[in-house]
């Protein structure tokens, strides 16, 4: 069944559109939506974000202001706070966060979302789910709220799916329009109605047989990575002890045309994906089936382990120049999860800063992309990346590689970086994670 049902039919236009939540996924679809024709309110309870959109100031680095300034000035673009503005949506699409409660997963945005859709919801509407979760979670918690507060059965009498977030924030090729988008309903109906609405704004779906398949399908993307990641991470760790270059082994190994895939190590792992759905996962597993999954409970261990070992090479590093720790200033090139991005949502790099801050260090910090970082902002010192700087500095961190950094200006000033990403050129001054 996982094959493409863009084609035959022409794809309805047009329709009135409702995204709640308007983040780093329901910003870009309520974007592309009024590119596709579409009529759209973009709902959030957070009323300085919907300002900042009315104002045109987009906070999302895959949607340019120059998009939302088209999409406010057309019209078609509606950003608010007032829930009643959802009254009379044809299709609505929940883009709420999903986060861990004392390692519990919290569905307390996705709760509030159907019970505020319900009291809109029309016989013959569309609802989809796109926020990551565990298997069963549309049908027996998102339906059955939007049940309960509407009186309306889901397929019976309006359509629900679940269609999985894609986003990679800052990807210039696999963009929301060109990923293909999987998607699901709880009924025939209902599943050919959301791959009808998703193919006015992306090029390609691939449908499955119903929404845990779908949700699945989700976790199972991001637990491969994040299990992969832990993987070289642990190899990095242990190719050094055994006086091996495991970046030299991983690019040697990456010649082979088949049967391995490439992961690099880094700091850690950060953004909402990694450090958290893999728990939803193994969460279910646990609760339903009564036993661990011990890949995501291994890769969790180690992946979050790796901020503790950035910060002992560093201090190592420190030692052998005679410097200690405490009282050492240390600028930290990147706070962003990864390049290119603004988004510091659980970034290894805000880890490093804080365990650096325990050392008595003196932490400065650069990244163009990322405004804010609380609650570091205030023992953080934010800075541009200058030769003074550098200079200045006892150590260099580099933690996310964007491609705006001037590296050149690292290279000559700075007495020695730890290089966790092996974005600078070999040299005396550089040690590689």
């Amino acid at each position: 069944m996982s094959q493409s049902m863009n084609g035959g039919a022409p794809r309805p236009t047009g329709r009135r559109v409702a995204v709640v939540g308007q983040g780093y996924v329901g910003l870009p679809l309520a974007v592309r939506a009024v590119e596709a024709g579409h009529t759209v309110v973009g709902y959030d309870v957070d009323a300085a974000r919907i300002s900042r959109l009315r104002a045109g100031d987009s906070y999302v680095e895959d949607v340019d202001e120059g998009r939302l300034a088209k999409a406010l000035e057309s019209g078609a673009y509606r950003p608010t706070t007032d829930a009643g503005a959802l009254a009379g949506f044809d299709v609505a699409v929940v883009t709420v966060p999903t986060p861990l409660l004392d390692d519990v997963p919290d569905l307390t945005c996705i709760e509030e979302a159907a019970l505020t859709l319900a009291g809109h919801l029309r016989p013959g509407a569309l609802v989809v789910l796109e926020s990551t979760t565990y298997p069963g979670t549309t049908e027996d918690v998102f339906g059955a709220l939007l049940e309960k507060g509407s009186g309306l059965r889901p397929g019976a009498d309006f359509h629900l799916g679940y269609s999985p977030e894609r986003i990679d924030p800052g990807n210039q090729r696999w963009t929301l329009e060109t990923t293909p988008k999987i998607v699901s309903g709880v009924d025939a109906a209902s599943l050919r109605q959301v791959a009808e609405f998703y193919g006015t704004v992306v090029e390609r779906t691939v449908p499955v047989r119903d929404p845990k398949t779908a949700e699945l399908a989700k976790l199972l993307e991001n637990t491969y990575r994040h299990v992969n990641i832990a993987l070289v991470n642990e190899m990095a760790v242990i190719a050094r002890e055994l006086g091996v270059d495991a970046w030299e082994a991983i690019d040697a190994a990456s010649s082979k045309p088949f049967g391995f895939m490439p992961f690099t190590p880094g700091p850690g792992v950060g953004g909402h994906c990694l450090p958290v759905d893999p728990r939803y996962l193994s969460w279910r597993v646990e609760r339903q089936l009564g036993r661990r999954f011990r890949f995501v409970d291994l890769a969790n261990d180690v992946n979050s382990q790796m901020p503790h070992y950035v910060v002992q090479r560093l201090v190592e590093a420190l030692n052998q120049l005679q410097r200690p720790a405490n009282g050492s200033r240390v600028l930290l090139l990147g706070l962003a999860y990864k390049r290119n991005s603004g988004d510091a949502r659980e970034s290894p790099a805000l880890r490093v800063a804080e365990l650096l801050l325990r050392t008595g260090a003196q932490v400065h910090a650069v990244d163009p992309h990322v405004r804010e970082t609380a609650p570091l902002d205030a023992r953080v010192r934010r800075v541009e990346l200058t030769e003074e700087e550098v200079a200045a500095a006892d150590a260099v961190v580099l933690l996310t590689d964007h491609d705006d950094f001037d590296y050149d200006v690292v290279l000559r000033g700075a007495r020695h970086v730890l290089d966790c990403r092996r974005r600078l050129r070999p040299a005396a001054n550089v040690e590689i994670l």
